[in-house]
C-alpha cells in the first residue's frame, strides 16, 4: 500500500489558482488529482480512494470536506491507463497530428456525494481567467468514467443537459441503455442485459434449477438482477430467494447472510460489486458458511481485493463472467518506469529502461518487498479505458478535419453535441486487435470470459479462463465452456447439484407442489396406458390404440391379442368334446346302419334318423370354426354354419315329430292323412325349412357380413380379437329362426308325448327340445356378460350342450334297446301289442 500511495503522490499535481480570476465556485475547491494541459481537454472520474468519514450536515456550520483514504489499486491503474493513452495519442503522427490532448482526472472517493462534486468540478473548473464568464462553454469535450453504475447515472444526468459525452469503461447497468434519458452516454463495455441473460444460460447449462440470488442495492445490482430473474423464469430456473443490501447497511447484510444460511440451494448468484462482495464474504467466513457454488459477475469475479488470507474455503471454485483480459502493449513498462524514475532517481540521464536494474542495484532489496507491476496483467478494465480515450480521439479527429502530416484545423469550435454525434460513428481497430464501435444504445458488443477460481500448488489463487461468451456470434455459437477444467466449490471435481426436488425418473411425471415454485414437485407414476421415457417429464403420453404401457411405464408395447386358441387348455377341452361328439354320433350311425332292418330303426322313417345324425355331426364340427384366430372367412363361416346346421337338425326332429302325430291320426278309421307325410314330403319339408335359413344367411352376408374385429373395450391392456356380427339383425334373424323351429318342435312333441305306443318317440323329442331351449335361453345372458374369449367359449358350450342333448335324448333309448334289450326290438313291441312298458 505504501508503494501505491507513493505513486499516487508522483502523479498528483495541484491545480494552481489564477490570481486574477473573476469567477470561482462557491465552497472549498475540488482539485484534480492528475492534470495535463493540452489543446483539447478531456475529463476523467475514478474512485481512486474510498471514503473514510462522511461530512456532518447539521446546517449550523459549513460542511467539512470528506476524508478519503484506502487507495483502490484497480481504479488508480485505470487512471494511469488514461494518461498512458493520452500520451500515446499525443505522440501519434496519424491520430490528431499536431494537436495535443490534456486531461483533468478527479478522484470521486467511491462516494455519490463526492462524485457529484467531482462532476461539477470537471464540467466547470475551479477558476476562470479575467474576461471569461461563469456560464461559458465547458472547458472539456468528453468525460471518461465513472466506474460504478450508480455514480455514472449521477454523472450522465448532470452532464446530459449540456450534451457533454460520457464514455464509461465499467458502468454496465442496463438502465443506461435508455437513449432518451442518457442521449450522450457511451461505454466500452457491454450492458448487464447480456451478462444477466448469460448468467441464466450458464445456470441452465449446468442443470441447476434451484438457486439463491443476492445483489447490490443500487442501479447496477437491481437492474441486473431483474433481468436475470426474468430470464431465469423463461428458462425454467427457480429462485429460492432474492435479497439485496448495500455496503452501508450492516444490519441488512446480516439478514441476507441468515437467509443464505437457512436456504437449501447450493448455488448463489452474486450480482454484487467488489465492495459488497467483500462484506458478504467476510460474514460468510465468520459464520463458517461454506460449500456454496458462487456464480459471479464482472463486478467482483476478478477482483484482487477479495484475495485475502483463508478466503478460498468460501470463494474457492467460484465461477462467473469477467471482462476479457487484453494486454496493452507498453503499459506495464510505462507504469513501472514512472514509479522507478521518482522512487529510485539513480539514473537521470539514462532513458533506456532495460539498464535500470543494472545502474540501480543498491535499490534491489526494496524490489523484494513488493513488485510494483505484479497486478497489471489482471487489470481487465484498463483496456476499456484505453478504448474510451481512443474513441474520443477518433471522434475529435473526424471533427477537426485532420490530415496526415499537415495537422488539424485547431481554430474550429467544437461543441460537445458534435462529439456525441461523432462518437456514434466511430469504428476503428486498436493495437490489441479489437475494433471499437458503439451500438444503438451506445454500448460495446457483449464479450466475456468465463473464469474459475482455482488454487495453484503454491497456494496462490488464479482466475482461470474456462470458456467465453461472445454476443457478436450467432446464437448457437455464443456460449462455449470447457467443463473438464472447472474446479467446483470446496475444491471438488464433481459438479454440485442444486435442485428443489430430485429428478423424476422415466415412468413418472412431475406434479407441482401447491404453493411452491414450479421447480418443487412430486414424482407421480404414470397411469396405466401412459408412459414417460424422459427424465423430468411434465406430462405422461397416452399410448396409441393397439399399444399399452409396460410395467415400468417407460415405453409402449403391443397389447396382448387374446382369442380362443387351439393351443390353450380351454380350446383343447372344447375341441376334445367336439370331436368326442362327432365320434359318438358316428358310432350311433354305424349301429343304426347295422340294424337298419330292425323295427326300432325303421320306426318314424330311418332316413330322417340318418339325416339327423349327419346334421348332428355338422353341429359338433361347426363349433371348431369358433376356435382359432379370427379371419374374414372364419367369421362368415362360423355363424352361417351354426345357423344352417342347427336348422337342418331341428328340421329333422320336427319332421320326426310330425310323422309321429300323423301316424297316430292314420290309425283312425277313414283317415288318409299319411299320404301327405310320406318320405318324399318329409325330405321336402326338411329342405324347405333349411332353405329359408340359407336365404337368411345369404342376405346377411350380402348386406353386412361378420368380420374380424379388435375389441379394446373390455380390457385396456388386452385386445380381444373376435368376430364382429356385422349386421346384428342378420344374426338375430338366424338365431330367431332356429329358436322358432325349436319351439314349434317342442310344442308338437309335447302334444304327442302321451300317444299309446310302447315306444313313444315324441316323449324323447320333448325332452331333447326342452334341453335345447333351456340351453339357448340361458346362453343369451351368459353370452352378453362373458368378456373376451369367454364369449366364444359360451357359444361353443351352447352348441355342444344342445347337440349332446339331441343326440342322447333321441338316440340313447333306441341304442339301449338295440344293444341290451333286443327282445323289444320287434314290430309287436313297437306297435304296442305287448304288455311291456317302454322306458
Amino acid at each position: 500500500m505504501f508503494i501505491f500511495l507513493y505513486t499516487l503522490t508522483v502523479f498528483y499535481h495541484p491545480y494552481a489558482k489564477a490570481e486574477n480570476s473573476l469567477c470561482q465556485m462557491m465552497g472549498d475547491p475540488k482539485d484534480p488529482l492528475l492534470i495535463k494541459d493540452g489543446d483539447i481537454t478531456i475529463g476523467g472520474l475514478f474512485a481512486i480512494r474510498s471514503v473514510e468519514t462522511l461530512s456532518s450536515f447539521e446546517f449550523v456550520r459549513k460542511p467539512q470536506l470528506q476524508s478519503c483514504s484506502s487507495v483502490n489499486p484497480r481504479d488508480f491503474r485505470m487512471a494511469q491507463t488514461m494518461t498512458f493513452a493520452v500520451e500515446e495519442i499525443n505522440k501519434s503522427e496519424t491520430l490528431l497530428p499536431n494537436v495535443s490532448i490534456g486531461y483533468k482526472i478527479f478522484d470521486t472517493c467511491g462516494s455519490r456525494l463526492s462524485s457529484m462534486s467531482a462532476t461539477m468540478a470537471v464540467m466547470n473548473g475551479q477558476e476562470f481567467a479575467a474576461g471569461d464568464r461563469c456560464n461559458g462553454q465547458p472547458p472539456i469535450h468528453a468525460i471518461i468514467g465513472e466506474t460504478e453504475s450508480s455514480a455514472t447515472v449521477i454523472l450522465s444526468r448532470t452532464t446530459g443537459p449540456f450534451k457533454i459525452p460520457v464514455v464509461s469503461h465499467s458502468a454496465t447497468c442496463e438502465c443506461l441503455s435508455n437513449r432518451r434519458d442518457y442521449p450522450s452516454f457511451f461505454r466500452t463495455i457491454a450492458s448487464d442485459y447480456h451478462q444477466s441473460r448469460a448468467l441464466a444460460y450458464l445456470v441452465k447449462h449446468f442443470g441447476w434449477t434451484w438457486v439463491g440470488a443476492v445483489n447490490t442495492d443500487n442501479d447496477y445490482g437491481n437492474n441486473g438482477m431483474a433481468t436475470f430473474l426474468n430470464t431465469a423464469q423463461e428458462e425454467g430456473i427457480c429462485v429460492e430467494y432474492s435479497v439485496k443490501f448495500y455496503r452501508t447497511e450492516p444490519e441488512k447484510l446480516l439478514k441476507v447472510v441468515n437467509i443464505i444460511k437457512e436456504g437449501t440451494s447450493k448455488v448463489i448468484i452474486a450480482f454484487l460489486t467488489s465492495l459488497e462482495m467483500e462484506n458478504l464474504i467476510e460474514q460468510l467466513s465468520i459464520q463458517n458458511i461454506t460449500g456454496l457454488q458462487m456464480i459471479g459477475v464482472e463486478g467482483w469475479i476478478t477482483s484482487k481485493s477479495l484475495l485475502t488470507p483463508n478466503i478460498f474455503h468460501v470463494l474457492g471454485g467460484s465461477l462467473g463472467f469477467a471482462v476479457r483480459k487484453l494486454d496493452i502493449e507498453g503499459f506495464s513498462d510505462y507504469v513501472l518506469k514512472a514509479f522507478w524514475e521518482t522512487a529510485f532517481p539513480c539514473s537521470p540521464g539514462d532513458r533506456n529502461f532495460s539498464h535500470y536494474r543494472v545502474n540501480c542495484s543498491r535499490y534491489q532489496d526494496l524490489l523484494v518487498l513488493k513488485n510494483y507491476n505484479e497486478d497489471v496483467p489482471e487489470q481487465r478494465y484498463s483496456s476499456n479505458v484505453y478504448k474510451a480515450v481512443y474513441a474520443v480521439a477518433h471522434a475529435l479527429h473526424s471533427l477537426l478535419d485532420c490530415k496526415s502530416q499537415k495537422g488539424c484545423e485547431k481554430g474550429l469550435t467544437i461543441q460537445p453535441q458534435q462529439v456525441v454525434e461523432a462518437l456514434k460513428k466511430v469504428n476503428f481497430p486498436v493495437k490489441m486487435g479489437d475494433r471499437v464501435w458503439f451500438d444503438s444504445t451506445g454500448a460495446a458488443v457483449a464479450q466475456y470470459e468465463v473464469v474459475n477460481w482455482q488454487q495453484d500448488s503454491d497456494g496462490s489463487i488464479q482466475f482461470k479462463a474456462v470458456g467465453y461468451y461472445d454476443g457478436s456470434l450467432p446464437p448457437d455459437q455464443r456460449f462455449v465452456l470447457n467443463t473438464k477444467n472447472i474446479i467446483w466449490a470446496g475444491g471438488q471435481l464433481e459438479k454440485p447439484r442444486s435442485v428443489c426436488s430430485e429428478s423424476c425418473p422415466p415412468g413418472t411425471r412431475k406434479a407441482a407442489q401447491k404453493g411452491r415454485p414450479v421447480c418443487c414437485y412430486d414424482c407421480i407414476t404414470c397411469a396405466d396406458g401412459e408412459i414417460s421415457n424422459e427424465t423430468d417429464s411434465n406430462n405422461c403420453q397416452q399410448c396409441p390404440g393397439e399399444y399399452w404401457s409396460n410395467t415400468e411405464n417407460t415405453e409402449c408395447v403391443l397389447k396382448t391379442v387374446e382369442f380362443l386358441s387351439f393351443t390353450e387348455v380351454m380350446g383343447i377341452v372344447l375341441v376334445f368334446f367336439s370331436l368326442f361328439g362327432v365320434g359318438i354320433t358316428l358310432l350311433v350311425a354305424i349301429l343304426f346302419y347295422s340294424k337298419k332292418d330292425t323295427p326300432i330303426v325303421k320306426a318314424n322313417n330311418s332316413e330322417l334318423s340318418f339325416l339327423l345324425l349327419f346334421s348332428l355331426i355338422l353341429c359338433f364340427l361347426c363349433s371348431l370354426t369358433f376356435i382359432g384366430r379370427p379371419t374374414e372367412w372364419s367369421c362368415m363361416l362360423r355363424h352361417t354354419a351354426f345357423g344352417i346346421t342347427f336348422v337342418l337338425c331341428i328340421s329333422c326332429v320336427l319332421g320326426k315329430t310330425i310323422v309321429v302325430l300323423m301316424a297316430f291320426r292314420a290309425t283312425l278309421p277313414g283317415s288318409n292323412v299319411m299320404k301327405w307325410f310320406g318320405p318324399a314330403q318329409q325330405r321336402l319339408s326338411v329342405f324347405a325349412f333349411t332353405l329359408i335359413q340359407v336365404l337368411i344367411c345369404v342376405f346377411w352376408l350380402t348386406i353386412s357380413p361378420p368380420f374380424p374385429y379388435k375389441n379394446m373395450k373390455y380390457y385396456k391392456e388386452t385386445i380381444i380379437f373376435e368376430c364382429s356380427l356385422g349386421s346384428t339383425i342378420g344374426f338375430f334373424a338366424v338365431l330367431g329362426y332356429v329358436g322358432l323351429l325349436a319351439v314349434l318342435c317342442f310344442i308338437l312333441a309335447f302334444l304327442a308325448r302321451r300317444l299309446p305306443d310302447n315306444f313313444n318317440e315324441a316323449k324323447f323329442i320333448t325332452f331333447s327340445m326342452l334341453i335345447f331351449c333351456a340351453v339357448w335361453i340361458t346362453f343369451i345372458p351368459a353370452y352378453v356378460s362373458s368378456p373376451g374369449k369367454f364369449t366364444v367359449a359360451v357359444e361353443i358350450f351352447a352348441i355342444l350342450a344342445s347337440s349332446f342333448g339331441l343326440l342322447f335324448c333321441i338316440f340313447a333309448p333306441k341304442c339301449y334297446i338295440i344293444l341290451y334289450k333286443p327282445e323289444r326290438n320287434t314290430k309287436q313291441h313297437v306297435m304296442g301289442k305287448t304288455q311291456h312298458k317302454c322306458y
